[in-house]
């Protein structure tokens, strides 16, 4: 099977890096699907989001969340998140210690080409 990028260059990310108050994690885990997998999520709404979101938790701190997802526009994806914050305000920011939820973006510099993806899968 072939491998493909994480992302892809030109592209952005958007790092959520955040604490879970201690103890309400699992809580937190299940408020953030039931927004995000919701009608009332406009992220997935959006043609600038290129890949969904991945919510991941840190291994060694398991009150240390991440959430990761490739955007075309980045202008876009702060835009709406100024809606979630101001307007529908999901429950599941109630469980982020100190209540915010703030990005870092990241520009993609460099992905593997198809070629060289496709040249390690002929050769398995």
């Amino acid at each position: 099977m072939a491998q493909e990028p994480l992302a892809t260059k030109g592209n952005f990310l958007h790092i959520y890096d955040f604490r879970v108050t201690k103890g309400k994690e699992e809580e937190f885990v299940r408020s953030f699907e039931k927004f995000d997998y919701s009608d009332g999520n406009p992220m997935h709404k959006s043609r600038a989001q290129v890949k969904d979101g991945v919510l991941c938790r840190d291994t060694q701190d398991p009150q240390r969340f991440f959430l990761i997802a490739e955007w075309s526009d980045i202008e876009e994806h702060a835009r709406i998140r100024k809606i979630l914050a101001n307007e529908i305000k999901p429950e599941f920011i109630k469980y982020i210690e100190g209540g915010t939820f703030i990005p870092k973006y990241v520009e993609v510099v460099s992905s593997t080409p198809d070629e060289i993806l496709n040249k390690a899968a002929a050769a398995e």
